[in-house]
């Protein structure tokens, strides 16, 4: 058995703890799992085991060597991997070419590209998947390019593999898929660190819980046994899980109607209507359409045929996102890193971006008015930052998640589009999300709500749409449904 340990770990950033000595112990044979709110200190413990960030005091151990690294070479060298849950893949590129990017083979000057697919192919097997390594990484599930990164940081010969939000973008039955694969790696003498959100994932595929918060370290207890409240409890302290409050009610005037939207192999024939102040959820699993729908109404994506009102008043066909914006719809997309955010800039700019006609006069920026426009979302939704001029990418997921709501809700809008908004962050953090869709359901604003996470459709949403295969399928009421028959729904079953 080999044993990971920390001791007495802490990282000090300006005006900010990270880590307050932390002292963690994880062992191969065991799925290890890390569990803590946004901002606990998982990410910086990462961080720590790949090299991206050297510790202000204390230590960490491999077998009782002690090891400092300067940068993330020594620490693949001395046997650390990590599979981030953004995924690197190159879609055009074969699965081989992924898991040896930068290393393959070679014969003299030329890539061996026979020993390069045997090579791809024994650490496939090792994991116990049949995929073909000479397939191109675009054809592949979103499990299977989940497996592709495993098998890419398998190629290192790890010792420690830490798996961060592994599941995130996978569906429900692509996620068993991927636990068989972890079972299987947890055979093999590899330390396996597992971090995620979704609770309801952790007595399934983990055999111990280490629990961060606020950077110190609560306690590592066995998985069987231990009940979602105590996981809650470590996690959090008391946290208030709270229902959709009772005066969350539909009006009786319609702000938006969808009529026979159809875009080809995304979706087709989509029809329904959106009160004002309603909480519309959109249930299905990946593929459904349901982003696809929301990006064509926000003018984002095209569509082939159908029409759009907004307030009895019909859109032109061909729109954009700036047009959409005029009408007062406001979108926070599925991937809020790559098409929510610009994380090099800075919290208050990304908290203004959608809203610069109001923060400007012509040309010109108006400082005061968008300090006042960005002090405003940070204090309404409580975003804890460093620094207002801090990057947005120095936030936790949840924080950032805030950024990209209070960035459209500086445009006032009438209508708010949220797709997967609580993907990736913590269960505190997604019942402040949810209390923002509340509070704006009380000021006249109208929300449709998209999440794989059907929990949370009965919990927030007045009336749920389910679709399916691009199509419109049903629609159920939150009281009258359980979330077992949603989800069967949701897979097409009767």
């Amino acid at each position: 058995m080999s044993i990971l340990h920390t001791e007495n770990i802490s990282k000090q950033y300006p005006g900010c703890l990270a880590h307050d000595n932390v002292t963690v112990p994880s062992a191969s044979g065991k799925v290890n799992g890390l569990l803590g709110k946004n901002g606990s200190g998982k990410s910086t413990l990462v961080k720590c085991f790949s090299g991206a960030i050297t510790p202000t005091e204390g230590s960490f151990s491999l077998d009782g060597e002690e090891l400092h690294f300067s940068n993330p070479q020594q620490s693949y060298a001395k046997g650390f991997a990590t599979v981030y849950q953004e995924m690197s893949l190159v879609p055009s590129l074969s699965v081989t070419e992924n898991i040896f990017l930068g290393r393959l083979p070679k014969k003299g000057a030329l890539i061996d590209w026979g020993k390069a697919y045997h090579m791809a192919k024994e650490i496939l097997d090792r994991i116990g998947v049949d995929i073909n390594p000479k397939e191109r990484v675009s054809r592949l599930s979103m499990w299977q390019c989940q497996v592709v990164e495993i098998a890419k940081a398998m190629s290192f010969n790890p010792k420690v593999l830490m798996l961060d939000e592994p599941t995130s973008s996978l569906a429900n039955n692509e996620v068993e898929c991927l636990f068989d694969v972890i079972r299987e790696l947890k055979k093999q003498d590899i330390i396996i660190i597992y971090i995620s959100h979704k609770l309801h994932e952790i007595p399934e595929i983990t055999d111990t819980i280490t629990v961060l918060r606020d950077g110190k370290f609560i306690g590592t207890i066995n998985t069987e046994g231990t009940t979602h409240k105590e996981i809650v409890d470590m996690m959090f302290g008391d946290v208030a899980i709270r229902s959709r409050p009772e005066d969350i009610k539909a009006g009786e005037k319609t702000v938006l109607e969808v009529k026979h939207l159809s875009r080809k192999n995304k979706f087709e024939d989509v029809s329904f209507e959106l009160k004002e102040g309603e909480v519309l959820g959109i249930a299905g699993m990946l593929g459904a359409g349901r982003t696809e729908l929301l990006k064509s109404i926000f003018g984002a994506d095209p569509y082939d045929s159908g029409e759009i009102y907004v307030k009895g008043e019909k859109v032109k066909k061909k729109t954009s996102p700036i047009v959409m914006k005029s009408y007062g719809l406001g979108l926070t997309p599925e991937d809020r890193k790559s098409e929510g955010l610009i994380l090099k800039h800075s919290i208050k700019d990304n908290l203004c971006y959608a809203s610069m006609d109001k923060t400007s006069h012509g040309w010109l920026e108006d400082k005061k008015l968008r300090n006042q426009a960005a002090d405003k979302q940070v204090e309404e939704l409580e975003i804890k930052i460093p620094d207002i001029n801090a990057a947005v990418s120095s936030l936790s997921g949840g924080n950032q998640q805030k950024v990209v709501v209070g960035n459209w809700l500086n445009t006032q809008p009438a209508i708010m589009m949220y797709d997967e908004p609580s993907r990736g962050i913590d269960v505190n953090a997604k019942q402040q999300i949810f209390e923002i869709m509340w509070e704006q359901s009380k000021r006249g604003v109208s929300t449709i709500f998209v999440s794989s996470e059907l929990e949370e459709l009965l919990e927030v949403c007045n009336r749920i749409l389910i679709m399916k295969g691009g199509r419109i399928t049903g629609e159920i009421s939150p009281d009258d449904i359980n979330v077992n028959d949603l989800y069967a729904l949701s897979m097409g079953e009767e």
